[in-house]
């Protein structure tokens, strides 16, 4: 049999769960979209890899991530995450998470779902693959307006490089290669 092909960065167990399984699949459930925007955020200025190591930590630290209980962290519970060593101790992170669950709600309540605002950023599908790793871009015009959007609600560490790998870690866009096998079968749409 022969193997498949994936993308050029999953490379380790970890990351090639990940690929296979999650990356560039699109999500429109609103706990997962924020679980997705913390962990990029917590990834600034470190691998991925070392965020992917810490995740069920961080959905333990963070209440699975759901928004509402995120949204009620006190300043007690930022000492103690400050020395949960499962995470990425900085408090700027931190709170960015916290800050960023109470914007998220904001946005829930204008909008109906984080769901329904952020989509509104995608860009329209690709007519064609990415060959090579070269094309894959780091922002993007539709990053940039999603990083600007985010910020001005409130949101931290959403700049536009974050804002692109979030929008591929949710399918927002298809960044998977043309010879990854993962390309077409995200690009595909489900069978009825």
């Amino acid at each position: 049999m022969a193997e498949l092909k994936r993308c050029w960065w999953a490379q380790n167990p970890l990351s090639i769960l990940y690929h296979d399984e999650e990356w560039g699949v699109p999500s429109h459930d609103d706990q997962h979209l924020f679980e997705m925007i913390v962990l990029e955020g917590a990834q600034a200025g470190l691998s991925w890899d070392t965020i992917l190591k810490k995740r069920e930590n961080y959905r333990r630290a963070f209440s699975n991530f759901e928004i509402d209980k995120v949204a009620r962290f006190d300043g007690n519970k930022v000492k103690r995450l400050l020395t949960d060593e499962g995470i990425v101790r900085n408090r700027m992170k931190i709170e960015s998470a916290i800050q960023n669950a109470r914007a998220v709600k904001e946005i829930q309540k204008e909008f109906g779902s984080l769901d329904r605002f952020i989509w509104q950023f995608a860009p329209p599908p690709r007519k064609q693959a990415l060959a090579s790793v070269k094309q894959v871009q780091a922002r993007t015009a539709e990053s940039d307006r999603l990083s600007k959007e985010l910020q001005k609600r409130g949101l931290r560490f959403v700049g536009s490089t974050i804002c692109y790998a979030f929008m591929q870690a949710v399918g927002m866009v298809n960044d998977h290669l043309a010879e990854c096998f993962r390309y077409k079968e995200i690009n595909s749409p489900p069978r009825r």
